[in-house]
């Protein structure tokens, strides 16, 4: 055994130094559904900064320190606070923010947000194909692509809601086919993983395996 590790030392390392980078400093996700749709593509694999927010010790959950504050509109990977499983969302909520949505509508500290630039597309779903209506959601500074899917039943009004200290309203960007805040609630900040950046690859899974190679490299807004 001692022989063996010792032949094998520098590539037991190395494994061991890659595995401490991944949970530690940078990370990738692949997009396994299509709740961010139209910004995010099953298929689409995402690199992730794990330094983004927080310095954890590798393997948990355990801040170290904080670095910076998440912002509204980051795309980040988290812990889901109903069952642990990884996931995708954009933070549309910070903390002490009151939130409301009515009829797919976003309101923010009593303000609502603009919506503009609709595009009408189809999405193939399990139960057939579906109109869908893209549109620009924008609240200040902040803009981002949404998709809204015609006759799909989904809780598309709710609050309004205070968001906690120290706690997230996520929401995904397809927003009648996602599981999010609405259904899990709010995600502490220590179960944040870190924010996606940019695509680093991406194929359609869905379809006929091709490379999309357009979408390689794309930065995340």
């Amino acid at each position: 055994m001692k022989i063996g590790f010792k032949k094998h030392r520098g590539y037991i390392l190395l494994l061991i130094g890659f595995g401490l980078f991944r949970t530690a400093v940078a990370d990738w996700n692949p997009i396994p559904s299509g709740s961010m749709r139209p910004n995010l593509l099953e298929g689409d694999v995402v690199l992730v900064d794990r330094l983004a927010y927080d310095v954890k010790l590798p393997l948990s959950d355990i801040v170290v320190a904080a670095i910076a504050a998440p912002k509204r509109g980051d795309i980040v990977t988290f812990s889901s606070p109903k069952d642990g499983n990884r996931m995708i969302k954009r933070i549309v909520g910070l903390p002490g923010d009151t939130v409301e949505m009515r009829a797919e509508a976003l309101f923010f500290n009593g303000l609502a947000a603009a919506y503009d630039a609709p595009e009408l597309a189809r999405e193939t779903s399990e139960t057939g194909v579906l109109r869908a209506v893209r549109l620009t959601e924008t609240l200040g500074a902040d803009a981002r692509r949404i998709q809204l899917l015609s006759g799909v039943p989904a809780r598309n009004s709710f609050g309004p809601v205070t968001v906690p200290a120290g706690h997230y309203l996520m929401l995904g960007d397809n927003r009648d086919n996602s599981a999010d805040s609405r259904y899990f609630g709010f995600v502490p900040r220590h179960l944040l993983i870190g924010q996606a950046k940019r695509i680093l690859v991406s194929a359609d899974i869905k379809g006929n395996w091709l490379l999309r190679l357009e979408r390689f490299g794309q930065r995340l807004q």
